[in-house]
């Protein structure tokens, strides 16, 4: 990388903060003893500002998974020009190449190029020049035109007003910029960073194997739930990252709470279907993968018996998608015909049962032949 081609803003800046930390820290720490309110205060502004940039940059800006109110729309962009990452356009337009040419060339953070460069060495090169037909849908909401054309100033001044903020209410201006601005930012980054790094180096492939992407569980607990990355770049338009109540994303949760106080709708979310669908086919192929590595004396008997459970458990689900369409559609265009109704209604809950135990046998019968449920991505 040469003198031209280096990113001297983004580069000095985050070399200049880390450098600071790693000389400054130590010697804040050898003189002062942080308050437990200070460090509790610091990790969660971590947090929120955090969720802010998940919720508003990715899920809304990069990918338009659901609608937001602009009065509430303004407070998230403050806290997420605070998280120091850069305009929302910038960031937008980056994240919607690498979605549209991931693990190539002209994926602006490629794992290809090695950990270390996906992880934060990208920002070191000379921004590409934003091609306005990526995001001219964004280039028409004002504030982030106005954020972007004002971000270096913004990104100060909303720092420093949060610094300033907690320094007075906990009397100690010298801590809050320590863990309030630079620890804060050293843990949201490389958290945010693992997401372009880790994310797409080790984890599990459930939905899509075509990319780099992988399920990561664990961290999915350190990046606001954005961890659930192979399922993010095959249903990229769908606002959660985790699809189950249990599954740990709490921007998931920000948005869908957003959309209940009335401040945020039309919420999109992947087809559920092919959510199984996938599912189903790449669990196909890790058993007939495993069959072939496997000292199995009935393979003939064992891969029609898949064959034969995977193609009826589809089948069922394919009509119970296309009754479960009608049945909306009619109760939408306001059809009253009762006994229609009820009758596709029965029917319905009847699939669902049968489609239910299919699919517990299916997935049983997968765990029965694949030792390792999901084997993770190996470089």
């Amino acid at each position: 990388m040469g003198k031209k081609n280096f990113n001297w803003g983004a580069g000095l800046f985050i070399i200049g903060y880390h450098l600071l930390l790693l000389i400054g820290l130590p010697i804040y720490l050898y003189n002062n003893t942080p308050s437990t309110t200070l460090v509790t205060l610091s990790l969660a502004l971590v947090f929120v500002t955090g969720v802010c940039v998940t919720s508003l940059y990715h899920r809304k800006y990069s990918h338009p998974t659901y609608k937001i109110n602009k009065w509430i729309e303004a407070p998230i962009l403050f806290l997420a020009t605070a998280a120091t990452q850069g305009s929302a356009l910038r960031w937008g337009y980056d994240h919607r190449e690498h979605h549209a040419y991931v693990d190539s060339d002209r994926d602006p953070y490629s794992i290809n190029k090695g950990f270390w460069y996906a992880h934060f060495l990208w920002l070191f090169e000379k921004p590409r020049e934003i091609q306005n037909r990526v995001v001219s849908d964004l280039l028409k909401n004002k504030m982030i035109v106005f954020q972007h054309r004002f971000y270096g100033l913004l990104m100060v001044v909303t720092n420093v007003m949060i610094t300033l903020f907690f320094g007075w209410l906990l009397n100690d201006y010298l801590g809050a910029f320590f863990f309030i601005w630079l620890v804060r930012l050293f843990l949201l980054h490389h958290l945010t960073w693992f997401i372009n790094s880790l994310a797409h180096y080790w984890g599990t492939q459930r939905f899509s194997r075509e990319h780099s992407a992988c399920d990561n569980y664990a961290l999915c607990l350190l990046t606001f739930g954005e961890g659930y990355h192979n399922y993010h770049h095959t249903f990229a338009n769908d606002y959660r990252n985790g699809i189950r109540w249990y599954h740990f994303d709490p921007t998931k949760w920000f948005i869908w709470t957003l959309s209940k106080l009335g401040l945020a709708h039309d919420l999109r979310t992947a087809d559920e279907f092919r959510v199984k669908e996938l599912i189903i086919k790449d669990s196909c192929g890790e058993i007939f993968e495993a069959l072939k590595k496997s000292f199995h004396d009935q393979k003939e008997t064992v891969e029609k018996k898949v064959h034969l459970l995977s193609e009826s458990l589809l089948e069922k689900l394919s009509l119970l998608n296309k009754q479960t369409q009608q049945y909306y559609a009619y109760k939408k265009e306001k059809i009253h015909d009762h006994d229609l109704l009820n009758k596709l209604d029965l029917e319905i809950k009847i699939l669902k049962k049968s489609s239910k135990e299919e699919w517990k046998e299916f997935r049983s019968f997968y765990r029965s032949l694949v030792k390792e449920k999901y084997p993770a991505r190996t470089q």
